[in-house]
């Protein structure tokens, strides 16, 4: 038996792979490395990337998830994992389905699996809730070709978990904001003079900070529960408009014009509209009693002021 089999498990090293090492990722690789016994490695398509990796402490592996067979090298190379990857956009052959994480679990299946995987998915496989308050409990409604193939991903994560035990869990993740994230803010968006629906015809929208975010993925590999899905969002309740007149007042910069929605679907480009016709509020009470999260930033009053 080498050296480590024989440790006592608190005395052993985890060794953590973050799939998708972009800002969220990097600020969960700032946790992990603040006191915990880990070895942090992050799988990057991009040569470049590697002496940046490596300066925050983290072993870069070069993969691709769009090209499977050199995710072999993967496999029982972590105990615990962290995927953070987008789908891919464009139109691939079937659009409800991600090949990335279907990949990306063929490759853990190979040798010694994980203990815990955290998949970062979104809070639009709710689809339109009409302003309602949901739960983890309340069933998708995807609708568009992104929000099915994060439907199609935490699928593939939880069917790994019930067949194998290991521990997973998919966190439904809503717009991610911090002073200090490139496009983190909506001041760009308020200089440039983006109109916002009126009162009428806005919807609900919801905030995570990118801090707070990367600490409910830390404690998600840890404590979250098998094979569950827990909404990360902190406790803001406003529409969108209001939200950028908040931002607007904070920064002394012109609050955004109200138009009526048919005609901000003349004005804005899909992806914008596409926010602008899903209304929903999310509860979060699973994320603060099972993973433990206390919010630093409780609303985004307190984010965007900081």
């Amino acid at each position: 038996m080498g050296l480590m089999g024989a440790l006592p498990a608190r005395f052993r090293r985890e060794r953590v792979l973050i799939v998708g090492c972009g800002d969220v990722g990097q600020r969960a690789a700032a946790v992990l490395g603040a006191g915990r016994r880990v070895t942090l490695r992050a799988l990057t398509s991009s040569p470049d990337r590697r002496a940046e990796l490596r300066a925050r402490g983290i072993t870069p592996l070069l993969g691709n998830l769009d090209d499977a067979r050199g995710l072999a090298r993967l496999a029982g190379l972590a105990t615990r994992v962290l995927h953070l990857a987008p789908p891919p956009s464009g139109e691939p052959v079937d659009w409800r389905l991600d090949p990335r994480t279907r990949g990306l679990v063929r490759a853990l299946i190979r040798r010694s699996l994980p203990s815990t995987l955290v998949y970062g998915s979104t809070s639009g496989v709710y689809g339109d809730q009409q302003g309602r308050w949901v739960s983890e409990a309340t069933p998708v409604a995807p609708l568009t070709p992104r929000a099915w193939r994060r439907v199609d991903a935490e699928a593939t994560v939880h069917w790994l978990g019930r067949a194998s035990g290991v521990r997973t869990t998919a966190l439904r993740i809503p717009g991610i904001y911090a002073v200090d994230r490139d496009g983190g803010t909506p001041r760009a968006r308020l200089m440039r003079g983006t109109p916002v629906l009126q009162t009428e015809d806005d919807v609900f929208t919801n905030h995570i900070h990118a801090d707070d975010l990367a600490r409910a993925c830390v404690l998600a590999l840890w404590r979250a529960r098998p094979q569950r899905n827990v909404n990360v969002s902190d406790d803001t309740e406003m529409k969108m408009g209001d939200y950028f007149d908040f931002a607007a007042d904070l920064y002394g910069l012109p609050r955004p014009p109200r138009v009526p929605r048919a005609e901000a679907s003349e004005r804005l480009p899909p992806m914008a509209l596409s926010f602008m016709s899903e209304s929903r509020r999310l509860h979060n009470q699973r994320m603060k009693h099972e993973l433990g999260l206390r919010l630093r930033y409780p609303t985004v009053r307190e984010g965007l002021e900081a």
